[in-house]
């Protein structure tokens, strides 16, 4: 029996150098890999991902070794939860043990195990919590000294914006009841017209700042998102979603946020333009259409801007053109959206890529150790290891 196993032994260590000679001369030649990291070029020794066979049985000895230990442990553990001495096992209570139920000092909060709170929730969660409780992505990274910052340029920027709502829609109110009867231009519709301009705009830089808070600390909440590993291209997509051109700027791709940023703002500013088009026309064309209606009424003649100048059927192709360009605007805006967070998950993608031509094969003997609970020991595997890299 001893010759047969150093019988067996020789054939393997002679076995595993035949292989061993073989796999170097079928091996390719190959360089050093080349790496694209963050837009710079890496290179990464090819001979540093070989594995010492015997380091790694000697480690695999020591990780079933533990094991072993913690199978006698939880051996122990369940013979304590016998209903009596050489009796049967509490189902129930064996059943707890192994998932985990009878544990020391489980007792936790909602506030850390519930669907509101949780050790590892995900960044899309921790995000979508974020939208609808501000300040929620500042707790949960436990960065409590933000949340001042946060509700005061939030709820400050939203009390502005509400105290000179009220002082904006009198003065609209009043300048629409003027301009419904007519448009000629007297210096209590230009007086009136500019306090209304004037109002408007301090309303909409409150709403800005208040908007412009709301959306910096959800992807700031997204930034600073650490409890799990999360990829670049998944925070650079998310980043890109919260707000355009944040995913741009995560790439380090400085160079295409004018570009974002200036395609938003053109085309803002052309829905607002065709816009305010829209709305004057549309008056002008009901005020015309109310005069050509019943012209006894107007006494003084038309009451619209143009004054009868154009007729009403001109006015409307106006009206109609101003509204088209303006839907036109906002599927132009949604559809930059949508392309700029390609973009930002392309580029994300593409800041981490081998571009190293690394064709080889790989095949080397592989030895392993497996533990056996029912002989108590552990049992050597020979086998061979064959790695393709492309």
């Amino acid at each position: 029996m001893k010759i047969l196993r150093i019988t067996l032994l020789t054939l393997c260590l002679l076995i595993g150098w035949f292989v061993e000679s073989a796999s170097a001369q079928i091996r390719m030649p190959r360089g050093e890999r080349q790496m694209v990291r963050k837009g710079l070029f890496q290179q990464v020794d090819s001979l540093q991902q070989r594995a010492d066979s015997l380091a790694l049985a000697n480690l695999l000895l020591q990780i079933d070794s533990a094991f072993a230990a913690e199978y006698q442990s939880d051996s122990i553990a369940l013979n304590a939860l016998r209903t009596d001495e050489g009796g049967e096992l509490d189902s129930l209570a064996a059943v707890q043990f192994l998932t985990g139920g009878i544990q020391a000092d489980t007792t936790r909060s909602l506030f850390h195990e519930g669907w509101f709170m949780s050790d590892s929730m995900g960044l899309s969660k921790v995000c979508w919590m974020s939208a609808v409780v501000p300040g929620y992505g500042q707790i949960y990274n436990k960065q409590y000294w933000k949340l001042p910052i946060l509700y005061g340029t939030l709820f400050g920027g939203l009390a502005l914006y509400i105290n000179e709502n009220k002082t904006y829609k009198p003065l609209k109110e009043t300048y629409d009841a003027m301009t419904d009867i007519s448009m000629e231009r007297t210096p209590e519709l230009d007086a009136l017209q500019t306090k209304m301009i004037r109002s408007n705009t301090k309303r909409q830089i409150y709403l800005g700042v208040t908007i412009a808070s709301y959306i910096y600390f959800i992807g700031d909440a997204a930034v600073n998102y650490a409890t799990n590993d999360v990829s670049d291209v998944k925070k650079a997509t998310t980043l890109a979603c919260i707000c355009p051109g944040a995913g741009q700027i995560y790439n380090q791709s400085y160079w295409k946020v004018p570009f974002v940023i200036g395609g938003f703002a053109t085309l803002g500013y052309c829905i607002d333009w065709n816009n305010r088009g829209y709305q004057r026309f549309k008056k002008a064309y009901k005020l015309l259409a109310e005069y050509e209606a019943n012209p006894e009424a107007f006494p003084n003649g038309p009451t619209d801007e143009f004054r009868g100048r154009y007729s009403a059927t001109f006015i409307r192709n106006l009206r109609n053109n101003y509204r088209r360009n303006r839907d036109l605007c906002i599927i132009l805006t949604g559809a930059m959206y949508v392309l700029q967070i390609v973009d930002a998950h392309v580029d994300a993608h593409l800041k981490d890529y081998d571009i190293s031509d690394d064709l080889s094969m790989n095949i080397e003997p592989m030895v392993d150790y497996t533990y056996l609970p029912t002989e108590g020991n552990h049992r050597p595997v020979v086998g061979f290891n064959m790695s393709i890299n492309f």
